[in-house]
């Protein structure tokens, strides 16, 4: 199941399970995953793509590793909401993982999510070397967090 809709996302997932959160970029996937509780995104690492095969498998090994219970993908949508062809991308992404998993999916736009994560590292003081290496799973990390916020206030999503 792959849905825009969170309360449709938050129905389809047990009470409890970590989430995985994904950064889909053109040469990189970061990713994050929360507590069983849902309440703290925490960026783990950035898988580099080959093809999507491969890429699909390294994510799922995480997913499995972690018995994630969902995936939340971040939706790059334009400034002005609407979607171009990065956003669909990440679309074909997510109908293609759907094919090699059942956990539910859902998008959640991101937004500034780099954004806030290079403020956030340049905040912490981060070298630029370091803040390449951790950008794109830092960001999956804002990306989860926010889904993880908007589900707690979700009727039928989990209690928090």
């Amino acid at each position: 199941m792959i849905t825009d809709d969170l309360s449709e996302f938050a129905a389809a997932l047990p009470p409890f399970g970590a989430l995985a959160g994904l950064d889909l970029g053109t040469k990189t996937i970061g990713v994050a995953v929360s507590d069983t509780m849902r309440g703290v995104a925490s960026p783990i690492e950035t898988v580099k793509r080959k093809k999507f095969t491969l890429d699909a498998e390294a994510l799922l090994k995480i997913i499995r590793a972690r018995d994630v219970k969902g995936i939340v993908l971040g939706l790059p949508k334009n400034m002005d909401g609407t979607e171009g062809p990065r956003a669909q991308s990440t679309r074909a992404f997510a109908r293609n993982l759907a094919q090699l998993t059942d956990l539910p999916m859902g998008f959640w736009d991101e937004r500034l999510s780099t954004v806030a994560a290079e403020r956030a590292l340049l905040e912490a003081d981060t070298s630029r070397r370091r803040r390449a290496e951790v950008i794109d799973h830092v960001a999956a990390g804002f990306i989860l967090q926010g889904a993880l916020d908007r589900l707690r206030h979700i009727k039928g999503g989990f209690d928090g």
